[in-house]
C-alpha cells in the first residue's frame, strides 16, 4: 500500500506542471522615454499637440513604455539642465520639441552617446540625435483658400513669433493660399519676437482688428488670439491644435499638428534596437500636417475646396510655392519664383523675404 502511495506521489510530481514547464523569461524593461515642453501644457496650442503625441505612445505600446514629461521650459540653461537630467535618469530616447532647445540637445547628446534624441524643429543630426519637422506651410496655404474666401474686407492678419525661415513660409503660404481666390488680399503682420506670451499676442490682434482686419492666423503659442477674435466677433485660422471651444464663432479652420504616429513609431524602434538618427520634413502625405474642423458658419463649397486642395497636396499635385503662368514676387518687387516654376526644399528651408501681399518688413 505504501509502495503505491509513494509511486503515485513520485508520478504526481513528475507530470506536476508547476516542475515541467520551462521556467519564463524575465518581463522585458519598458524604454523610458522623456518629453521637454517649452511652455505650459494648455488646452490647445503647440504644446499641446506634443502632449498628445505623448499620450498616443503611451495608447500604442502600453507597458512597453514608460514616459516622462518637464513642462515650461525656457530655451537654453533651463533647457540644458532638464535634458541632461533627463539623460542621466535613464531615459533611452528624449524628444525636445522647440527650435532654441537644438543647441542644448546637441550638447548633452555628447555626454551621453547610448541615448537616443529627437531634435524637433531642429537641423543639426548627429549620431545620437535625430531631427524632425512638418511642413507647416502646407496647412497655412489651405487656411490662405479659406480665409480668402470668408474675408469680407480682403485684409487678413497674421500674429508671428519670430521671422525665422518656419514662420516666413506659413506667412508667405497663407498670402498665396489666400490671392489664390483673391488676387487683390493683402496680409498685415506684427512681430513679437515671443513665442508664449498671451497678453502680447491678445494686444496685437486687437491692434490688428481696427486696421480692417476681419480674418487673422498666428504662429505664436497660445490661445489668446483665437479668443480675441471670438471676443472682436472676427474670424481666426486655429493653429496647432483645434481651438473650438475657445473660439466656437470665431474659428473658421485650423491646421493642426500630429504628432503620434511619428513618437510612436520612433519610441518602438529605441525599444526593438532599430533606432537610427535621420532627418523627417512631413506634412500632408505623411500625415503631420491636417487641415479641418471648420467652424460653422464656413459654407460647405469652401469646406469642399479646401479639403479638395488638401488631397491634391497629399498627392503631390498642388505645391504651396510653385508659380502658375505669372512669377512669385516678394514684396519688394523682386521675383522669387520663375513662372512654372517650383521652389525646392533648400530654397523653401532657407527663405528669407516676405511674398508680395504682404505688408511688413523684416529686420535686417
Amino acid at each position: 500500500m505504501y509502495k503505491n502511495l509513494a509511486a503515485a506521489l513520485a508520478a504526481a510530481c513528475f507530470f506536476s506542471p508547476a516542475f515541467s514547464q520551462t521556467p519564463a523569461k524575465p518581463k522585458a524593461e519598458p524604454v523610458k522615454a522623456g518629453f521637454v515642453y517649452v511652455s505650459p501644457i494648455t488646452e490647445a496650442g503647440w504644446t499641446r499637440q506634443h502632449e498628445e503625441g505623448r499620450k498616443a505612445v503611451e495608447a500604442a505600446l502600453g507597458s512597453q513604455v514608460k514616459t516622462t514629461f518637464v513642462e515650461n521650459v525656457a530655451e537654453g540653461a533651463d533647457a540644458e539642465r532638464v535634458i541632461r537630467d533627463l539623460a542621466s535618469t535613464g531615459h533611452q530616447i528624449i524628444f525636445t520639441p522647440s527650435f532654441g532647445y537644438m543647441e542644448p540637445t546637441l550638447k548633452v547628446a555628447q555626454d551621453f552617446p547610448h541615448v537616443k534624441f529627437e531634435s524637433i524643429t531642429g537641423y543639426k543630426q548627429t549620431a545620437n540625435v535625430a531631427t524632425a519637422n512638418a511642413r507647416y506651410y502646407e496647412g497655412r496655404y489651405l487656411a490662405g483658400i479659406a480665409a480668402g474666401r470668408m474675408s469680407k474686407t480682403g485684409v487678413a492678419g497674421f500674429v508671428a513669433g519670430f521671422p525665422i525661415p518656419e514662420v516666413l513660409q506659413g506667412i508667405n503660404a497663407f498670402t498665396l493660399g489666400m490671392r489664390s481666390v483673391n488676387p487683390q488680399a493683402t496680409v498685415k503682420v506684427v512681430w513679437l519676437n515671443v513665442w508664449f506670451d498671451p497678453p502680447k499676442e491678445r494686444d496685437a490682434a486687437m491692434a490688428l482688428f481696427n486696421q480692417d482686419v476681419d480674418v487673422i492666423a498666428f504662429h505664436t503659442g497660445s490661445t489668446a488670439v483665437m479668443a480675441a477674435a471670438q471676443e472682436r466677433g472676427k474670424m481666426a485660422v486655429a493653429y496647432h491644435s483645434d481651438m473650438r471651444r475657445i473660439g466656437p464663432d470665431a474659428q473658421i479652420v485650423a491646421v493642426t499638428h500630429q504628432w503620434g504616429r511619428y513618437y510612436t513609431e520612433r519610441v518602438r524602434a529605441a525599444a526593438n534596437g532599430t533606432w537610427k538618427s535621420a532627418n523627417l520634413w512631413g506634412g500632408v502625405r505623411e500625415e503631420m500636417i491636417r487641415v479641418g474642423d471648420f467652424g460653422t458658419r464656413v459654407p460647405a463649397a469652401v469646406q469642399q475646396e479646401v479639403l479638395k486642395a488638401q488631397k491634391a497636396i497629399g498627392a503631390g499635385t498642388l505645391l504651396p510655392f510653385r508659380a502658375g503662368k505669372t512669377p512669385v514676387r516678394d514684396n519688394d518687387g523682386q521675383e522669387r519664383i520663375a513662372a512654372g516654376q517650383a521652389l525646392g526644399d533648400a530654397q523653401i528651408l532657407q527663405m528669407n523675404w516676405l511674398v508680395e501681399g504682404v505688408v511688413g518688413k523684416l529686420a535686417r
